[in-house]
Formats: structure tokens, sequence, C-alpha cells
């Protein structure tokens, strides 16, 4: 099936619902300028002696966290990233009442700059930080401006809400998005090659026939969707209604 045949399934199916619920990878923040960091480049090799997966984990962060540190506030806090047509798109429909929830493995809060109520964070927020001692909040932008281990007024360190490698997700967010999606009509997939695990077995959750998998290349459950279009996420949702 043609792209444009592709996307007036899709409008079609969006039209005749009120009951969408949106999954949502990597992806849908490279096209805000936000860097996917398993794509592993030659920056990474020159500056850092490890690959991003490693710094990234609980036992690097707990035996390391200046280096920790040094990576996170290069390439994990992009805070002049902008919402793109996707995050846009899926705010509207919330606003209208065909999107139920976004289930997001990405940590950047863009969902929420375009409006979005309902977002289920599978790895947290790096908007979010807390005091390891006494719990105190500490926005980005703290975290961003400190030297080294950010240091709490209580003299605690600083840990962002994120979850790292090694941990286990929020049970309650994960519970809240296997419901959300088990009771969805129409599950849009977009950003993700669906091969991180546990994110990617919530598929697994979803009972209806209208399952849609928007990515740029093939993924591994492709064979499963009801609907596949291929290509960038930003361009394919700016077509929808």
């Amino acid at each position: 099936m043609e792209q444009s045949k592709q996307i007036e399934q899709l409008n079609e199916w969006i039209k005749n619902t009120d009951n969408i619920v949106f999954f949502g990878g990597a992806g849908v923040s490279t096209e805000s300028g936000i860097p996917d960091f398993r794509s592993v480049d030659g920056l990474y090799n020159q500056q850092y002696d490890y690959p991003p997966e490693t710094i990234l984990s609980h036992t690097f962060y707990r035996r390391n966290p200046e280096e920790f540190y040094r990576f996170y506030r290069a390439k994990m806090l992009c805070l002049d990233a902008k919402p793109n047509a996707a995050h846009l798109k899926l705010a509207q429909w919330e606003q209208e009442g065909k999107l139920k929830a976004v289930v997001t493995q990405n940590i950047d809060g863009l969902h929420q700059a375009a409006g979005s109520k309902v977002v289920l964070e599978l790895h947290g927020s790096v908007l979010r930080n807390y005091c390891e001692s006494c719990g105190k909040s500490y926005d980005a932008e703290f975290v961003l401006h400190s030297e080294g281990v950010p240091v709490c007024t209580c003299g605690g360190s600083i840990k962002p809400d994120v979850v790292l490698y090694e941990e286990g997700l929020n049970q309650k967010t994960l519970s809240d998005a296997i419901r959300c999606i088990s009771e969805a009509d129409v599950l849009i997939v977009g950003g993700t090659s669906l091969a991180v695990y546990p994110a990617a077995g919530l598929l697994d959750y979803y009972n209806g026939n209208k399952l849609v998998l928007v990515n740029k290349t093939p993924t591994a459950r492709d064979s499963i969707a009801d609907l596949v279009v291929q290509g960038s996420i930003g361009e394919i949702f700016s077509q929808l209604d």
C-alpha cells in the first residue's frame, strides 16, 4: 500500500474513535534534535572511555558519578529542544477527546511541553531530580549549571528521576501503561524499533485490531501490525487530521 493510502486509512480510524493510545520511543524526540544515545558515533568514542549504555547504568552512576554527570549534561540535557509535529498532533487529539494517553520511553518532557496532560513516562524525566538524602526536588537547569556531582542544600547527592540500566521501571507507571494499552481501540506505536524490553513487550497487552506502527525503518513487530507506515514520524503526523 502506498503511503498516501496508508495515511488515508489511518485518518479514517482516527476519525471514528475516541480511544487512541500512543506508544513512542526515541524516534519521536530525534526529530526535535535530541540525539538517540544508542547510535554511538565517533564523538562518543573520542570523548568517553565507555559506551553510553555503560555510563547510563546504575552501577556506573554509583562508581563514577562525576563521569556519569559529564556525559549526562553533554548528551541527555537538551533543554532547548522544542516539540515537533508528532508531539503537537498528539496534544491536539487529547484536547479533542480522541487520545486517552501517551506512553513514552523518552525522558525529555516534550509531550508535556506540547500540551499533553496524560503522559506515562516509563523511563522517568530529566526535568525531575531529587536529593537522595532528603528528597528535595531540583529542576534540570540546576543540574545543568552545577559542577561535578550536583549537591543538595542538605549535602546529599542529587540524582535524576530517570530509570538507568539495571534499574526497574516504576510499577505504577507500568501498570497504568498496560491498562491504557489493553483498553485502547487504536494503538499507534511510533519512533521505536521495539527492541528494548520490557517496554517492547507492552504491545502484547493490546487487544484490538488497529495496531499502527510508524517508524523510519522496519521493526521486529511489523508482521503483527494492522498498518505499517514507514517514514519520518513528524512528516506523517503533520498529514493526519
